[in-house]
């Protein structure tokens, strides 16, 4: 079969069209034929060196989420799906494993059918982003009526965070370019703030006491705590976890704790299905994906201005 991966670490170059053996499904797996898988951040730091996995061999095939149709079912796993299904799937990608490929391998429990009414490119941006903005949900813990505040709002895991904090009743502080205004305004964001180092300077113009919780999907670090009110909590995607000044707590999370949280994640495909989870394609593109990885660090440059 065919997949986009690298055998060296480097630049968006490094990204070639690869000939691998098709995969078969084991116990307690599920094969899946993939028509679309996404390009994030994440598979741009796997491409650029080793740091996560120093003992990796290559060829290596990122991407960590995709969607497809089913066709093969290992024997003997406990699963409600059937050969034919439309699913999409959080894939741990490791090694040749990721979802740059005609077909991959995942855990039944990393698997579920895909949203009725949702190009396969939507359903493919869904399983990981989605289940990030999730868990960085439930580590903030908040209560109904709180507030929160999204930096990163246009990404895949800041738009889907905006959404879901929206159904679980709280007050959305995001932030957004100016060509993004609109778009994070119907995601949902009751206050649409310009984005960069000064966002938790104006997040404090406009909430004085302070957010009770900050998602940093835009790495802003420690400019953060500006916007959080004492005691707070940020939670962070790229492993920052600085000293908090003034009691506020920050909590990295990785997307890897929630792998197999079968249940959240078909919570997500019918919050997609009732529209509170949506997300627009900003582009496609086609292998190499070397385009698709340029794209990611020029949107994560853009981010921190």
């Amino acid at each position: 079969m065919k997949a986009v991966g690298f055998t060296e670490f480097g630049g968006p170059e490094v990204l070639q069209v690869l000939e691998l053996p098709a995969p078969e499904a084991g116990p307690g797996e599920v094969r899946i034929r993939v028509h679309a898988a996404t390009v994030n951040a994440v598979d741009a730091l796997q491409r650029s060196g080793p740091a996560r996995s120093p003992d990796a061999r290559p060829p290596f095939v990122p991407g960590m989420e995709a969607a497809g149709v089913v066709d093969q079912i290992g024997a003997g796993t406990d699963t409600d799906l059937s050969v034919g299904d439309q699913v999409m799937a959080l894939v741990l990608a490791g090694g040749a494993r990721g979802a740059y490929s005609e077909q991959i391998l995942v855990p039944a429990e990393s698997v579920v059918r895909a949203p009725h009414g949702v190009s396969d490119a939507q359903a493919a941006s869904l399983p990981m982003n989605g289940l990030t903005a999730r868990l960085a949900l439930d580590t903030l813990g908040l209560e109904a009526g709180q507030t929160v505040a999204v930096t990163g709002a246009a990404g895949g895991v800041g738009g889907y965070a905006v959404q879901l904090a929206k159904a679980d009743g709280l007050r959305v502080v995001a932030d957004a370019s100016e060509q993004d205004e609109t778009l994070i305004k119907e995601l949902g964001a009751d206050i649409v703030l310009r984005r960069g180092a000064e966002y938790p300077d104006r997040v404090r113009a406009e909430v004085p006491e302070g957010v009770d919780g900050l998602l940093d999907a835009a790495s802003l670090g420690a400019l953060t705590a500006r916007a959080v009110r004492d005691g707070g909590r940020v939670v962070t995607l790229r492993g920052y976890d600085g000293p908090g000044e003034r009691g506020i707590v920050y909590e990295p999370i990785v997307v890897f704790r929630y792998a197999r949280e079968h249940a959240k994640l078909d919570r997500l495909r019918q919050q997609a299905e009732d529209g509170v989870a949506s997300r627009h394609v900003v582009y496609r593109i086609k292998a190499p994906e070397s385009a698709g990885h340029r794209r990611i660090g020029a949107a994560r440059d853009r981010a921190r201005r």
